[in-house]
């Protein structure tokens, strides 16, 4: 699909590449990605469902993906709230006052940093495959990789075959671009779940499209090193937050199950609860679900 403007804005020494989809008159819908995933995570099918339902889209690459600057971590590290801000100069970059907030798994949790921080800029939020911005999700991740028994009331960590996977991906020879590539593949298959249908040839074409893309492939490690940053701001109460809000979570969800959009959904006022049958944490490479999600965007920021 091809953008009718494609920009690269600024925010302090960081530059970040975004493009734009429809009328500039239309409501906006900001399009925020998850965890080291560009901006064309959100596939063109679903930008132009929204376009053509009368919508301006705008999506683009977090610091440290796709075409946007790389950060030496160590020398500058950041945080969520950096990643907030850098989302409000792209939507200051296109001269959006306020935007239907559309995020996914780190996205979703840079849409409640803004809606409680920033409500002035979030028309309405859209949070899947996400968990409260305050959980932090460290303690039961350990536990869970050690054997360990959950502790009563803390939200699940991933499943066993999520854990399995994290700890064969350690080991995985990533030495040539193919290599890297499978890896990568078999990372979105376990992420899809297991009740829907896998399109690995998508996937692995979107794969090889980021690494053609990206200016440096290691530098999307450092979002993990961001999302172990916790201060105040994080621990902010959810219920502050005025804007309409959807919750949609997978029943499949491998990363992080339902609990953990319920959870979401409970902290915010007047929030609504949707769990797609099936989906897993990334719903873009299961047959049938991108028109699903457009459909649920649509409607909400209608």
């Amino acid at each position: 699909m091809v953008p009718d403007e494609e920009k690269v804005v600024r925010r302090g020494r960081v530059r970040l590449w975004t493009e734009r989809f429809g009328h500039p008159g239309d409501p906006t819908v900001l399009l925020v990605m998850g965890t080291s995933t560009p901006g064309i995570g959100w596939p063109d099918e679903l930008v132009e469902a929204l376009v053509d339902s009368g919508r301006q889209v705008i999506r683009f690459d977090h610091r440290d993906t796709g075409r946007s600057d790389t950060v030496d971590f160590a020398a500058h590290p950041y945080a969520l709230a950096d990643l907030a801000a850098d989302t409000v100069a792209v939507l200051d970059g296109h001269g959006v006052a306020a935007a239907h907030l559309v995020g996914t798994s780190l996205g979703a949790a840079i849409g409640q940093w803004l809606a409680v921080h920033q409500p002035a800029r979030v028309r309405t939020l859209t949070a899947m495959a996400s968990s409260p911005m305050g959980n932090n999700p460290g303690p039961a991740w350990a536990r869970a990789l050690t054997g360990q028994p959950a502790v009563a009331d803390e939200l699940p960590p991933p499943t066993a075959r999520f854990l399995d996977h994290v700890r064969a991906s350690a080991t995985a020879p990533r030495t040539t671009p193919e290599q890297r590539v499978d890896a990568d593949v078999r990372t979105w298959r376990v992420l899809n779940g297991d009740v829907l249908p896998f399109d690995e040839a998508a996937a692995r074409r979107f794969v090889a499209h980021c690494h053609d893309r990206a200016r440096d492939l290691t530098a999307a490690a450092n979002h993990d090193l961001a999302g172990r940053r916790w201060s105040d701001d994080r621990r902010a109460p959810l219920s502050g937050i005025t804007a309409a809000t959807l919750v949609l979570h997978g029943s499949d969800d491998p990363l992080l199950p339902t609990a953990h959009g319920a959870a979401l959904a409970a902290l915010i006022p007047g929030a609504r609860l949707e769990i797609v049958p099936g989906m897993g944490h990334h719903p873009f490479f299961a047959p049938g679900l991108t028109e699903r999600i457009a459909g649920a965007i649509i409607g909400h920021t209608s």
